[in-house]
């Protein structure tokens, strides 16, 4: 099976395994997450945060972000045609994007150097930090870019023994999913 393929039959996997989870269920998972991340010295060090402004199905961000905000500069990834530009977080200058994410207005962030810890979301990782999105490569494109700590979040069930693996494919330094 071509790894596309596999791809494809694991984010139906993953999908119906979240639905089996109520928001709660997830919620409370998250905040798991985010302690565990709290704890890290990398994290406690960190002054520029990449986060991402969470789906409904996806470990949740907001509080996470509304606690760190006047603490850390956050930064959130803005979609712009096939790449993502980063912007930084605002608590009132948030709209729509393209997916439906709230993403911030203002001007773009391109001082990249500053990014000391980056927190990515996906649909699966494995034990090696191979991560599967949702298919559109804008993690994959942005992350090379960067230099800070990458950190993938998951939920427990996201986590798999090992992830069909393409060239482009970007790992992540250290996952986190309880």
């Amino acid at each position: 099976m071509k790894p596309e393929d596999q791809k494809k039959r694991l984010r139906k996997q993953i999908a119906t395994k979240k639905k089996k989870y109520t928001k709660e269920q997830k919620l409370e998972l998250s905040n798991t997450i985010w302690n565990h991340i709290e704890q890290l010295p990398s994290f406690r060090e960190s002054q520029t945060l990449l986060v991402y402004h969470s789906l409904s199905d996806e470990v949740y961000t907001h509080e996470f972000i509304e606690k760190w905000s006047d603490k850390k500069q956050i930064l959130l990834p803005v979609v712009k045609g096939d790449k993502l530009v980063l912007r930084s977080y605002e608590k009132y200058h948030l709209t729509s994007g393209v997916f439906g994410i709230q993403e911030p207005t203002g001007t773009d962030f391109t001082e990249w150097d500053k990014i000391d810890f980056i927190i990515i979301p996906a649909i699966a990782y494995d034990i090696k930090g191979n991560r599967l999105g949702r298919g559109g490569g804008y993690y994959d494109r942005l992350l090379p870019q960067l230099k800070g700590l990458k950190v993938g979040v998951c939920f427990p069930f996201q986590l798999v023994d090992q992830l069909p693996v393409e060239e482009f494919d970007i790992q992540v330094d250290l996952v986190i999913y309880e």
